[in-house]
């Protein structure tokens, strides 16, 4: 077995072997014409995005978070509501 492992000499040593065909070429072509369309595309989308993302008037924002900010301590609740028995 190591006789087979050790022959150095190359088994595929034809006229062709090593190049590549014209299929491989195409396929590299149309994927490169593929990312210039993504390209192309993703610059339209990312025009269209607004330079800063702040509202101008915060308070309706607001006024829809109003309950959702966790940071805080947990507002207290009557001792039926924090068993979930009611």
């Amino acid at each position: 077995m190591l006789t087979v492992i050790a022959d150095g000499t190359p088994h595929n040593t034809g006229p062709d072997f090593g190049k590549a065909s014209p299929l491989g070429l195409l396929v590299v072509v149309l994927l490169l014409v593929a990312t210039l369309f993504l390209l192309r595309s993703m610059n339209r989308q990312l025009k269209k995005v607004p330079k800063s993302f702040d509202p101008q008037d915060p308070e309706p924002d607001q006024a829809a978070d109003e309950g959702t900010d966790t940071v805080g301590p947990a507002p207290e609740q009557a001792p039926e509501e924090r068993d979930g028995s009611s």
